[in-house]
């Protein structure tokens, strides 16, 4: 039997599924846009609403590269710092968010914004898959014993493991929500049947933070699979500015995701297989549900050390040098810039002398030192 994920002692299952609307950033720092996406949500049947704490410097260098967004190309650490809002904005729109009823839940990138969403007092907490392997700040959180969701895209079944293992021994519900690190990411690359092998390794809840672009498929399939929660980036509409606007779902979508996650909680694992089966052919929903193995998915393999955390330089390193602890930042790697060391070196890494020039932002390798 699945493991259940508690929050606030309401029980969330395959059978009572915890849907959350991921606003992210798409309000664009407009609160009243925000309230608008969050009431929207609300309405389309969302029972939490998510959105992302951002401070571009414990995220990105700012030579990490760039991205083009509907008004042209432009640096992704100058897109990150247009998305940092002031510790008000968060206090208004939690208390609008749980105004609707529902709950509020935000990731923290980095030490910063955890310790500013700790202030808010949240019953529930996110980490983005570029963070699972951000020792510090799952240390951090940890400490906090609330509820987490820990998001594995873009990660091994050791990724996995470390990072659980940092909340082993605290008593507070964990849930792990699978996820394919592309956007968007192929239906196909799903691999569903690895929840229930996920739960059975690691004893924890499972769920589905989604990035396809199909609102019913991988959603209630992932709930056939024992899914307790289900994760879906929310607009208003696919042509808003927003980064993750192109992938998420406008509120019809979003309603028919919904309506597809409630029929598969009634109907079981076999009933909700053999519907989509007539649905969608047999072929397609066995290549959803995959092998069970878990493996990086072809789509975001890729990605992997690039949009996970690692140590860069945060200036010119010249041989010779001591390293300090200001001399470097647990960041994403992300576009144009070579990974680093893991962030477990953070804290063996000050004192080390430096045998190769190490320009800004790159990462810092072993040969390095």
């Amino acid at each position: 039997m699945e493991k259940p994920f508690v929050v606030d002692r309401t029980k969330y299952s395959a059978q009572n599924p915890l849907i959350i609307a991921e606003l992210g950033t798409s309000h664009g720092g407009d609160l009243n846009k925000a309230r608008e996406l969050a009431a929207a949500a609300a309405t389309a049947g969302a029972s939490c609403i998510k959105l992302q704490m951002v401070f571009a410097d414990e995220i990105l260098h700012p030579k990490t590269g760039e991205v083009t967004l509907p008004g042209g190309r432009i640096g992704l650490y100058d897109r990150f710092k247009q998305l940092e809002m002031p510790f008000d904005f968060y206090v208004k729109i939690k208390e609008y968010i749980e105004s609707l009823g529902l709950l509020f839940l935000c990731t923290p990138f980095g030490l910063k914004s955890a310790q500013m969403l700790r202030e808010l007092q949240p019953k529930i907490v996110k980490i983005a898959s570029p963070e699972l392997n951000f020792t510090a700040l799952l240390q951090e959180i940890a400490q906090w014993g609330l509820p987490v969701l820990l998001s594995s895209g873009v990660s091994t079944l050791g990724d996995i493991e470390e990072a659980l293992g940092i909340f082993e021994t605290r008593d507070q519900a964990v849930s792990l929500l699978h996820c394919v690190t592309a956007y968007p990411a192929p239906e196909t690359d799903y691999n569903l049947r690895v929840l229930k092998s996920l739960g059975s390794v690691f004893g924890v809840s499972t769920g589905v933070s989604d990035h396809s672009l199909d609102p019913e498929l991988v959603p209630a399939l992932a709930v056939s699979q024992g899914a307790a929660v289900i994760e879906k980036h929310f607009c208003l509409s696919r042509d808003d500015p927003g980064l993750d606007d192109p992938i998420a779902l406008p509120p019809s979508e979003f309603t028919s995701m919904v309506r597809a996650i409630r029929h598969a909680a009634e109907r079981g694992t076999e009933e909700t297989i053999s519907v989509l089966q007539s649905e969608r052919g047999a072929a397609m929903v066995e290549a959803v549900l995959g092998n069970g193995i878990k493996i990086l998915a072809p789509s975001e393999r890729e990605n992997y050390r690039r949009t996970n955390r690692s140590i860069h330089a945060l200036r010119d390193i010249h041989p010779g040098e001591i390293i300090t602890a200001d001399d470097f930042a647990v960041l994403r790697t992300e576009k144009i810039l070579r990974p680093g060391l893991s962030p477990s070196w953070g804290n063996i890494l000050p004192g080390r002398k430096v045998r190769q020039f190490i320009p800004t932002g790159e990462g810092i390798r072993v040969e390095d030192i």
